[in-house]
């Protein structure tokens, strides 16, 4: 999409919903029902307040489920990066792809943690595809187990570090799932059977090398008294010139375990740039045709779409010179794929293109605010393209193609644990962009669930827009398809619209209050499509954006 500069205000153009239509998850045939605007221009923080509502862009759609109409109802999610910690299948995909660059290791067998099927959002009918970035099947094992096998595996590590303690630490560092506060750690006291342990009576038996550093200490202490203060903890640790080794136990950082070293004599090199797409930078142009080849070949693959089949859209922008019949068809299966990508992705189609400026606030990060694509560069060739969305309070996942021929890299997954890091390597320089947006939970759909997977996180609630942690919401979930998330019951929505004679109206080349643009018009369903528009874009929203009608 592209987004203007702070200076030049959002025009949209709203398409109130009318009828349901065939839902991509369920694949009910009249299940799914969303409301929907044309962005001609959109602002990042225009766009940051929408998707903080409900709302969700493909290409310079934008729109925003019935919630409690739709089969399917759709919950906004955000994960928090600041506080993420990567599961025991986050590690296995990342250490996948390690082996593969550092020894050109191929996993065997069928890979059951890479969601490859990407599920089609039919928000808008049949014109484009609104596939979410991370809305692909998954075979991960669920919130529970994994949950349980973390903390079993912590516990091992600790028996495995100190097998002669006779307390087995649970230093079990994550969140309840009830409260989202640390647990605490717990130590438990073991007795040993009749015959069988060490003898409690008798002191516990020591390593010559513990003997040996504990010598050369009490030598260092008396050659330096003051030592003992500086050097030493109360808890008689040794001093700073042996510096203690990290526990086992101790988890690694999600940018340790993406960044460990490489051998000098690695098989494969990978490399992830990030390039502006939106307006085009010189890389981004340089590298177009490359990108469209890998989204060409995902599409026809993956999602078994087949290129001669364009829509009547992409039929109008065939060139109608051309009178050949071969021609055409010849065209229209290369062109057809190549709207789509244009449109869905990242620009305008042809007929509507035209000159954005990058936002770049001095506060801001260093790439700027808009729309970008991260490449994955492997061995100098793209693999694989994620579109973001780079916002004042987020990173926001639009899409993801790959070349199927890498599929055994749970490419999926990868990039959106790149995108996390990402996020938190923005923040260092802006304080406020902490988030990462993975576009729409879909509790009711079993394998759409995945995206809670990546905790802290949380959704969206439908009627007050707040925010409320996953844990809250899943027993809800359970019961009911659609719900309210905020517990308080006298809770309303915040921005709701109050005056909606101050939404700003674009009409005949003029800006106008709908209080002024009103008095002209005489149709009563211009009015309620007005007011339905401001009570879902929210006030401040419809004070800022213009409302093209036409």
């Amino acid at each position: 999409m592209a987004f203007c500069a702070g200076g030049s205000p959002s025009v949209v153009e709203y398409f109130p919903s009318e009828d349901f239509y065939r839902c991509g998850y369920c694949k009910n045939e009249l299940g799914s029902r969303s409301n929907g605007m044309w962005a001609h221009s959109m602002t990042v923080q225009d766009y940051q307040d929408l998707i903080d509502r409900g709302w969700r862009r493909s290409g310079k759609y934008v729109y925003k489920p019935v919630m409690n109409q739709t089969c399917c109802p759709q919950y906004t999610i955000r994960c928090r990066p600041l506080q993420f910690q990567p599961s025991k299948s986050h590690k296995k995909v990342l250490k996948k792809m390690l082996k593969f660059l550092a020894k050109g290791e191929i996993p065997k067998g069928s890979c059951n943690d890479e969601p490859m099927d990407s599920t089609v959002d039919d928000a808008v009918t049949g014109d484009f595809a609104l596939i979410n970035k991370l809305d692909i099947q998954c075979d991960l094992k669920t919130l529970s187990d994994d949950l349980k096998e973390s903390l079993e595996s912590e516990g091992k590590n600790s028996k495995k570090e100190e097998p002669h303690e006779l307390l087995q630490s649970q230093d079990f560092v994550g969140e309840k799932l009830d409260s989202g506060e640390p647990s605490h750690s717990v130590k438990v006291h073991t007795v040993p059977k009749p015959g069988k342990g060490a003898d409690l009576s008798k002191p516990p038996c020591r390593k010559a090398k513990e003997i040996r550093k504990e010598r050369k200490r009490l030598k260092l202490m008396q050659q330096n008294p003051a030592g003992e203060h500086e050097g030493f903890q109360a808890q008689g640790q040794p001093p700073s010139l042996f510096p203690a080794k990290a526990k086992s136990n101790q988890p690694k950082s999600l940018e340790d375990l993406i960044f460990e070293s490489l051998p000098e004599d690695a098989s494969h090199k990978l490399e992830v740039r990030v390039v502006r797409s939106s307006p085009p930078s010189s890389q981004f142009k340089a590298t177009l045709l490359e990108s469209y080849q890998v989204y060409k070949r995902y599409q026809m693959v993956i999602h078994k779409n087949s290129p001669d089949t364009p829509t009547e859209s992409q039929v109008r922008l065939v060139p109608v010179s051309s009178e050949d019949p071969e021609f055409k068809s010849s065209f229209s299966q290369s062109f057809s794929l190549y709207v789509k990508y244009q449109v869905a992705i990242h620009q305008d189609p042809p007929e509507e293109c035209g000159k954005t400026e990058a936002e770049t606030p001095p506060n801001g990060p260093d790439c700027g605010y808009g729309s970008f694509h991260q490449q994955y560069w492997l061995d100098g060739k793209i693999i694989a393209v994620g579109v973001i969305d780079i916002l004042p309070n987020c990173v926001s996942s639009v899409y993801l193609y790959y070349d199927p021929d890498y599929s055994f890299l749970s490419l999926g997954v990868y990039s959106a644990l790149r995108e996390i890091a990402f996020t938190r390597q923005l923040h260092e320089k802006t304080s406020q962009l902490s988030y990462y947006y993975m576009g729409f939970y879909i509790h009711s759909c079993p394998k759409m669930r995945y995206k809670g997977q990546y905790r802290p996180s949380d959704l969206l609630c439908p009627e007050t827009y707040v925010w409320v942690p996953i844990e809250q919401c899943l027993p809800s979930l359970e019961n009911s398809k659609y719900c309210r998330f905020n517990q308080d019951p006298e809770a309303v929505d915040e921005d709701r619209s109050t005056e909606p004679d101050r939404v700003q109206v674009f009409h005949k080349r003029a800006i106008m209050p709908y209080g002024v643009y009103k008095k002209h018009q005489k149709d009563p369903s211009e009015e309620a499509a007005v007011l339905q528009y401001a009570s879902l874009v929210g006030q401040k929203c419809s004070e800022r954006m213009l409302l093209f009608r036409n």
